[in-house]
């Protein structure tokens, strides 16, 4: 029989994005984070304590002993404490690390913290629940450089970003230990607020479940959201140590799911990753190789002695790649389906991954000397021979340009290299015998391939304004790291690399003039199109970024690149157009 982990990392690998993890105490016990039950047995030992009552064999039998009830966390805390904000208080002390717990590496982010961190990291997982009250999974996750979106209340519900619209949405259905409202009683987990039902409806609809950690027990407002779920589009895994309780394996079996035996949350999680690890380096080309290709090309950039080497090394990447696209798997002829579209975009972003890498390197720490020639293998793969058979897959071709032209743009960003970076948009390159500037051929919706449906069909972009935007958004950060050293800086550079392309489209499109009577329209579109990507929605991204471009160093030099034609007017202009843009894309 087939390990079952193994199976489980096969669908999540062939359905990215697909699987939400629930995640209970058991998650956070290599943390030294006690469970509900430790806890229970603390309070009754401190409660026989002020009673005069030591060193009983059985804690929670001397409880059934002396008050007739049998110990149960619920009852007790409920005893102890009257209001959520005592039992916060109470919980306070389990949870938070003193000094000596943090030097010690007690109840700080275990092995499978980490390991979830990168599958979020790696697109792999978008959503988690947990009924956790610490924070180990945030602080995971922003080691990692992803900020999630943590809903906890009703009130976090109504501020949050889209949940389609987040790179990580973190639900934590207990509430969080810092928060007064935190649920700790059968009471108060018997039943969740309308909003919260209804968030976890939808995520148990539309997505598989791994749960690690919970026992299905206690939690009967959790179960409830898992039982009435109307579909089965995929499936349920149970990891558990040991036997399941009766109530868990009746859950799973409700829900046709299967049960996975475990040592551990660590050792379940770790294994997890390493499986799915092994399947992506299976459709991408030694990863040890890519590595010391960018380390060749870092090298030889910063000697000039070695610029032929250099020259020599990019022109033999640049030639296996021309060469593996011609391969018949890449033949646009034949039936359509999602699964083959989603196929024929990892491939292509697999071959195109060494280049891309070594061009992003090329763009923070080149000193413009290597301009031509990178622009030239850019404009190379954005032309493709014409052909027969589904039009997706014939637009798609031109796919690695797309790539190559992002990772190059945003290496130039990173350097702040601006007069480059415009010059890169504005170069103009024939397109069946019209000429057209790059940024005209290969921006999101200016180029052919970037059609709003076509990309809506990969798994977890079914419902996303830009799902162009926010695809390469999810693949090109592990490409990036060979210049960006800090996680949490890809997704800003990202914006803004788009935004200025989308402020050259405008440059190049469109006159002063024009731009004033588009504006000045007071029926109608008040704006002037260009493409607009993942910036549209994220408005706390732009405005910083557009304040960035306030500051009159910045846009100083940003005009005397030849955004905005060098005119301040016709800068505030665009600026203005594309801020309209944005409030009229639609989100809700």
């Amino acid at each position: 029989m087939i390990d079952p982990v193994t199976a489980l990392a096969f669908s999540v690998y062939e359905n990215k994005g697909v699987y939400a993890l629930l995640l209970g105490s058991g998650v956070s016990r290599a943390a030294y984070v006690p469970t509900g039950w430790e806890v229970t047995l603390d309070l009754i030992k401190r409660v026989a304590a002020l009673e005069g009552v030591t060193n009983q064999p059985d804690w929670a039998k001397w409880y059934a002993d002396k008050y007739g009830i049998e110990a149960n966390y619920s009852t007790l805390l409920d005893q102890l404490a009257s209001t959520p904000d005592e039992r916060r208080s109470i919980l306070h002390s389990y949870i938070e690390p003193t000094e000596e717990e943090i030097a010690e590496g007690r109840k700080v982010p275990t092995r499978a913290h980490h390991a979830i961190a990168r599958l979020v990291r790696a697109g792999f997982v978008r959503v988690i629940i947990t009924t956790n009250f610490d924070r180990l999974m945030e602080n995971a996750l922003r080691e990692a450089g992803i900020e999630p979106t943590v809903i906890q209340s009703d009130d976090d519900l109504k501020g949050a970003v889209p949940l389609i619209h987040s790179r990580c949405y973190l639900v934590k259905v207990h509430g969080d230990y810092l928060d007064t409202r935190i649920r700790n009683t059968d009471q108060e987990l018997s039943a969740y607020s309308p909003p919260m039902d209804a968030l976890l409806d939808r995520i148990i609809d539309e997505h598989g479940v791994i749960i690690s950690g919970w026992s299905g027990d206690w939690d009967a407002a959790l179960r409830g959201a898992i039982t009435r779920a109307p579909n089965r589009r995929y499936p349920l895994f149970f990891a558990a140590r040991g036997k399941p309780s009766q109530i868990a394996a009746d859950l799973v079996q409700q829900r046709a799911g299967r049960i996975i035996t475990i040592e551990n949350a660590d050792s379940f999680f770790c294994d997890l990753e390493g499986k799915l690890s092994a399947q992506a380096e299976l459709q991408r080309e030694n990863p040890l190789s890519i590595g010391l290709m960018v380390a060749s090309a870092k090298k030889y950039l910063g000697r000039p002695e070695f610029r032929i080497q250099l020259d020599e090394l990019i022109g033999n990447v640049a030639s296996r790649l021309a060469k593996a696209l011609k391969e018949k798997e890449f033949d646009p002829s034949g039936g359509w389906s999602p699964q083959r579209y989603a196929q024929t975009v990892a491939r292509y972003e697999a071959l195109s991954e060494p280049l891309a890498r070594m061009l992003g390197v090329l763009g923070r720490w080149g000193s413009g000397s290597e301009f031509a020639q990178t622009v030239e293998y850019i404009a190379r793969f954005s032309q493709a021979e014409p052909v027969g058979g589904l039009t997706a897959l014939i637009y798609l071709r031109t796919y690695p340009a797309v790539l190559l032209f992002y990772a190059y743009g945003i290496g130039m960003l990173k350097a702040r290299r601006y007069g480059d970076l415009f010059k890169l948009f504005a170069t103009v390159v024939s397109r069946e015998r019209e000429p057209h500037p790059l940024v005209k051929q290969l921006l999101l919706g200016s180029w052919e391939g970037g059609g709003t449906e076509l990309w809506q069909t990969l798994e977890g972009l079914e419902r996303r304004k830009t799902p162009l935007s926010d695809h390469l958004h999810d693949v090109l950060p592990g490409w990036c790291t060979d210049f960006i050293f800090v996680g949490a800086e890809f997704t800003s550079l990202f914006e803004e690399f788009e935004l200025l392309a989308s402020l050259a489209h405008l440059t190049l499109a469109i006159s002063q003039e024009e731009l004033q009577a588009a504006l000045s329209k007071t029926r109608g579109r008040d704006f002037a199109w260009s493409p607009m990507g993942r910036a549209g929605w994220d408005g706390q991204t732009r405005r910083q970024v557009f304040e960035s471009w306030n500051v009159p160093e910045t846009n100083a030099a940003i005009l005397k690149a030849g955004f905005a034609n060098k005119s301040a007017d016709y800068y505030k202009l665009a600026i203005d157009s594309l801020g309209r843009l944005a409030e009229n894309m639609g989100w809700r």
